[in-house]
């Protein structure tokens, strides 16, 4: 089930794109984070999507929040991918064990192998404020971004 709103999110540990290890308690106190789960790096969706996000990046720099695309791809894999499309964002490998963060977040797809489309705002103090998800082969809309953003800036005024 997938974690609701109003809940602190499970704290984790995975390697970005470079190697560098990132662990979302480091955010706590400092700054907002959109934890942006996708499938598969490459497939065509998820390219469409993360480049909709590159494209957009201002969008959580105004805002000071923190962009994080997850998925099982190995480190590696997802670096080629960043390097191709021009990602200056974290992307973060949930390939060992394999999908364990998004099982936490209760977006793993058992039977596919990876994690359903999913996107978590979280608040500056660790706290899920948005969630949305979508059924898969769905892309998410920046409407809905744009909204959540909105929602979490709203809050701190």
């Amino acid at each position: 089930m997938t974690l609701a709103n109003d809940t602190t999110a499970p704290d984790f540990e995975l390697p970005n794109q470079f190697g560098e290890h990132v662990r979302l308690h480091d955010f706590r106190g400092r700054k907002p984070v959109a934890l942006v789960f996708f499938p598969l790096a490459f497939s065509s969706t998820c390219t469409t999507e993360l480049c909709d996000l590159r494209d957009n990046l201002a969008l959580f720099k105004n805002e000071q929040v923190e962009l994080i695309g997850i998925s099982v791809d190995s480190k590696a894999t997802l670096r080629a991918f960043a390097d191709a499309e021009g990602y200056d964002f974290t992307l973060l490998a949930d390939f060992w064990p394999h999908g364990s963060v998004a099982k936490e977040y209760g977006v793993f797809l058992e039977e596919k192998g990876f994690a359903t489309r999913a996107t978590f705002l979280i608040d500056i103090d660790g706290v899920i404020r948005a969630t949305f998800v979508t059924a898969p082969g769905q892309a998410r809309s920046m409407s809905e971004y744009t909204a959540a953003l909105a929602g979490l800036h709203a809050a701190r005024v």
